[in-house]
């Protein structure tokens, strides 16, 4: 898994097959500790692309009923390891999870349920799935940018945005779905 300073960083590395297994784990544990607060929970990002190369990140989203249940179920995950992020996304709480005994890293995005099948994270990694050229792609985007802007993982973001706007576009139009800015200032 993740090295504790790899966390704190842009450092991508090959694609690991433990990944899924990590996550398997930890969704179990999630449901556990949320109850029927979660309504659904997924794999997205990178880690959930096999082949991809990725920060060593589980990504997760997790779907709720209602925005105050976002809070009651954060308050629960912190006495489990989880801390509460501030960030300027919106409709979402952005929690993290590092553990310096297994050098696990998990991120989970609560969101409401009523805007989980417009999700672009989701519809990214459904795209990336299916599409084996954009994973090729991606992937050399990632390392290239990683290179560029190791030590800000904002700017990282930031300059793959263009790259994922346009992957989530042709996931969008694949499904009938209005674009979605996967971007807001």
């Amino acid at each position: 898994m993740a090295d504790p300073e790899a966390i704190s960083r842009v450092a991508i590395v090959p694609y690991d097959p433990q990944w899924p297994y990590a996550y398997a784990g930890e969704h179990l544990k999630l449901i556990s500790l949320g109850g029927s607060s979660i309504v659904a929970l997924e794999h997205i990002g990178s880690t959930s692309i096999p082949g991809l190369a990725a920060k060593p990140i589980i990504d997760m989203m997790a779907a709720v009923m209602a925005p105050e249940i976002s809070y009651e179920l954060a308050a629960r995950l912190e006495e489990h390891g989880y801390r509460l992020v501030e960030t300027d996304m919106r409709d979402r709480l952005f929690l993290r999870k590092h553990s310096p005994i297994d050098c696990s890293a998990f991120h989970l995005h609560i969101v409401h349920y009523n805007t989980w099948g417009e999700r672009h994270e989701r519809l990214m990694r459904d795209y990336l799935l299916e599409h084996s050229d954009a994973v090729a792609a991606y992937a050399a985007i990632k390392i290239k940018l990683a290179c560029d802007h190791a030590e800000d993982s904002l700017a990282y973001t930031r300059a793959k945005t263009a790259f994922i706007q346009e992957l989530v576009d042709k996931a969008c139009a694949e499904r009938g779905l209005l674009p979605i800015r996967v971007w807001i200032d």
